[in-house]
């Protein structure tokens, strides 16, 4: 029979094992549950999950090692990472820079001081630990991750992964050697860590800034767990339960039932209502669903296009100003959240351009003068990504850079292609449109 979720105390004697509930965050307005298990096969479990509601910091740390050093490991790691946010900044809202500096050189001290211990004679010698670490200030969350923990959001009806695993089979994936829905538990090296905190004397740690909006449910997890959830509809269904304190041991609960080949551990977050982030949440959702909507970001996953989003800079503009006028030479793209805009050649209208609609997108290429005027018709909220942001974004991530320059030659290539037909050839075309778009390569849809 497998073994229900409890309490389970480790050689070292901290308490891995938590009971159901829920309790609210004070820096932000965020319920969390988590549940830990020993698994089917482990005697001992080198989980840890760490919980700091004054902080708003959110940990989940998989040890590895020799008897007892795992355990070590991942509390060493976890506890760090606490010490080095709580001597940081505490402004409800930080920028990206500040959050991601900080995020990273708490997991770097982590991972010094886990490389210390392992430089010790006996079981410690070569100890490590994966580490997924998320920190909400406001409605924003930063995320440190090294390993093969994860850390996943749900938001509407789809769940999306936002870290990424540092595997031999990610890496495999990666380079196009297996292709995703071919991976299984049970893979040759599939347990393979290629990058922990505390083997090596430096780590490279990922870092990634996201809004949150009301409605979000986060899981934060270890392998023992994700393993058994390799089909995203049934994770999406189980996250959005309704009771938050019944979703991290239920979670727990199926991966045992599954096998519980290796410890399991699950803490999930919910976003709540809070009237006093109702405004921010409101440009958060308008913001994401103009992005998602934009025929350029379609190939992008929810971890890239929080990438761009934090890149975009807000212009709020009244009904009558010019964005920019025919000649201009000016460089950037800019794409509506909200109101409406007008292109046009003197008197001349060439569209009109509501939510989610985008202009400009030449300038991120050439710096030829702009080829029409746009002027607000109705007072707008418009999301601006300059040249310099859209190369740091393609320099720091080459495949949002392919994606993105993808759907850029497609759209151009149409255009290229209606400039030579016929009135009732451009109609025949615009009725086949998607029938002569292939998704790019990095995609999943390719055939």
């Amino acid at each position: 029979m497998p073994r229900p979720p409890g309490r389970v105390r480790d050689p070292i004697g901290h308490e891995l094992g938590y009971p159901r509930g829920v309790t609210q965050g004070a820096t932000s307005a965020i319920a969390h549950a988590r549940s830990t298990d020993v698994g089917q096969i482990r005697e001992i479990n080198e989980d840890f999950v760490l919980v700091d509601e004054s902080l708003g910091l959110y940990v989940v740390c998989d040890g590895m090692g020799g008897h007892a050093a795992g355990e070590v490991a991942s509390k060493t790691a976890a506890e760090t990472v606490r010490e080095v946010v709580a001597a940081g900044p505490m402004p409800a809202e930080m920028d990206t820079p500040a959050l991601e500096a900080l995020m990273r050189s708490a997991v770097t001290e982590a991972n010094r001081r886990v490389h210390a211990l392992g430089q010790q004679a006996g079981s410690r010698r070569g100890m490590g630990t994966t580490c997924t670490a998320l920190l909400v200030r406001g409605l924003r969350a930063a995320m440190a991750h090294v390993g093969d923990s994860r850390l996943y959001v749900r938001r509407g009806e789809a769940v999306h992964l936002m870290s990424q695993d540092h595997t031999f089979i990610a890496e495999a994936v990666r380079q196009g050697v297996i292709k995703p829905e071919d991976i299984r538990p049970d893979m040759p090296h599939a347990n393979i860590v290629t990058r922990a905190v505390g083997p090596k004397p430096s780590v490279l740690v990922d870092t990634l800034v996201f809004d949150l909006i009301p409605g979000d449910t986060l899981l934060l997890c270890s392998d023992g767990l994700h393993q058994y959830f390799m089909d995203p509809t049934e994770l999406a269904a189980r996250m959005g339960a309704e009771e938050l304190e019944e979703i991290a041991p239920q979670l727990v609960g199926t991966a045992n039932e599954r096998g519980g080949e290796d410890n399991i551990s699950a803490l999930v977050l919910r976003v709540l209502n809070a009237p006093q982030v109702a405004k921010r949440a409101g440009e958060i959702t308008q913001t994401f669903s103009a992005l998602t909507h934009i025929h350029l970001f379609h190939e992008l996953s929810m971890n890239e296009l929080a990438k761009v989003q934090e890149h975009l800079q807000h212009v709020a503009q009244r009904a009558g100003s010019v964005v920019f006028e025919q000649g201009e030479t000016s460089e950037g793209l800019y794409i509506v959240s909200t109101g409406k805009v007008r292109v046009h050649r003197g008197d001349v209208q060439i569209a009109v351009l509501g939510e989610g609609a985008h202009f400009g997108e030449m300038a991120l290429l050439n710096q030829r003068p702009r080829a029409a005027t746009v002027t607000v018709l109705a007072d707008a909220r418009l999301l601006y990504l300059s040249r310099e942001a859209f190369y740091a974004v393609v320099q720091a991530d080459t495949v949002i850079g392919v994606k993105f320059l993808w759907k850029l030659a497609q759209t151009l290539s149409l255009r290229l292609d209606e400039a030579y037909e016929t009135p009732e050839q451009f109609l025949r075309q615009r009725e086949t449109l998607a029938f002569g778009l292939f998704p790019s390569p990095f995609s999943r849809k390719r055939k």
